[in-house]
């Protein structure tokens, strides 16, 4: 089959790969008919390459139609529709039942001392072939699958995979009142959608923070008030003019959709791409311990947030050795709620809002929706924020 292999730094390509099978009883094998491409996926490709393996394949954002069933997969058959969530977890272990999938006890990267196993993510999950390609194995298919009715295109279900219980867990995390205020920042995929589903939940204000011109347009025209960084000549601007609609306060919560890439620290930034370069048996251990994020975002979360507010983090961190403003934290009295979406937590509650209505504007979210084979350009293009890249669907 083709799949997207990563091979180094801003270095990914096709190439033929041996098919998928069902290697214990509780696979499934997909055909997988769309699969995304993430902001996370962004991580892979620019700062976390000490935990690749050239030959990896890429992507945690699939739906497809069921070839093969397991003989411990009793729900699943045969030409069934599914979206696959992008952790794997068993359903059955502790932290699966309470709610918490992401650290399913039965998939845990324990060596790595990780949560669960994700598709297509390094070694730090697991190393399981991604779902950038014409088919994907799903271990533990007796709970991960999705199955969703025939008729909608794709579109209509695919960010059931991460886009929508990323951003809906953001959202529930940030404990917006109803009527309060929520600052967004990042209006990529996951900052975009979030606003969504704070405005369908009740928010009596939206704020939308970015610099790329075509996001900030995206969420301004579904009436998030907007803020274009490059308006402001620094952070402490951006802060009082949100102040400011917010009676001198900040909003009652801040999400930060942004993560380790946001613009910042030029010194993170260089201590991200020295690690990169350096031989793999050094710069992995070097970078679990003493790993650093560029935290412009979250340090501008935690000045926003009013006292006694609440920051919620869905975009992705990854250092070991990050300062953090304690005093300021502590003196706020600011919550702090983050990690990896419960995929099947939220799903159920999400699914109400796929109909026909779209009252989140999932079937036209996608800006971009390449074949497989140009997926090393849509790489390139959503890395550099060219052409309007917002979401990109690929189609194997």
């Amino acid at each position: 089959m083709k799949a997207l292999t990563w091979q180094g730094k801003r270095d990914v390509r096709v190439e033929t790969v041996p098919d998928p099978k069902i290697e214990e009883p509780t696979d499934a094998i997909i055909r997988v008919t769309s699969s995304g491409l993430c902001g996370s996926d962004l991580h892979l490709y620019e700062v976390l390459t000490p935990f690749m393996t050239p030959g990896d394949i890429l992507g945690h954002e699939p739906m497809g139609i069921v070839e093969e069933v397991g003989a411990a997969v009793p729900d699943l058959q045969v030409g069934d529709r599914v979206v696959v969530p992008f952790q794997i977890a068993c359903g059955n272990c502790w932290m699966c039942l309470t709610g918490l999938p992401t650290q399913c006890e039965t998939t845990q990267v324990t060596a790595e001392g990780m949560g669960a196993a994700l598709f297509g993510y390094t070694r730090l999950y697991g190393a399981v072939p991604g779902a950038q390609a014409e088919y994907l194995r799903v271990p533990q298919a007796q709970y991960g699958p999705i199955k969703v009715p025939e008729g909608p295109a794709d579109d209509r279900f695919v960010y059931l995979s991460d886009v929508l219980p990323t951003a809906w867990q953001a959202v529930a995390y940030a404990e917006v009142p109803k009527g309060g205020s929520v600052a967004v920042l990042g209006l990529g995929p996951i900052g975009d959608m979030a606003c969504r589903i704070a405005q369908v939940q009740g928010a009596g204000r939206v704020f939308g923070v970015d610099l790329v011109p075509e996001r900030l347009r995206r969420a301004k025209a579904r009436g998030v008030e907007t803020f274009d960084l490059r308006s402001f000549d620094d952070e402490k601007e951006l802060v009082e003019a949100i102040r400011d609609q917010t009676d001198g306060r900040g909003p009652d919560a801040v999400i930060d959709a942004v993560g380790t890439e946001a613009h910042g620290s030029a010194a993170a930034r260089m201590v991200q791409n020295a690690s990169a370069l350096l031989p793999r048996k050094i710069s992995g251990p070097m970078a679990e311990r003493f790993s650093v994020d560029r935290l412009a975002a979250l340090y501008t979360a935690i000045e926003l947030v009013r006292r006694g507010g609440t920051i919620s983090l869905s975009g992705v961190y990854g250092g070991m050795a990050d300062p953090m403003p304690m005093l300021t934290l502590f003196d706020k009295q600011v919550q702090m709620r983050m990690g990896q979406a419960n995929v099947r937590r939220w799903s159920d509650e999400i699914i109400p809002y796929l109909t026909d209505e779209d009252p989140l504007g999932v079937d036209d979210f996608a800006t971009h929706r390449v074949p497989l084979d140009e997926a090393p350009e849509a790489y390139e293009m959503f890395q550099k924020k060219r052409d309007g890249a917002v979401k990109v669907l690929m189609k194997p």
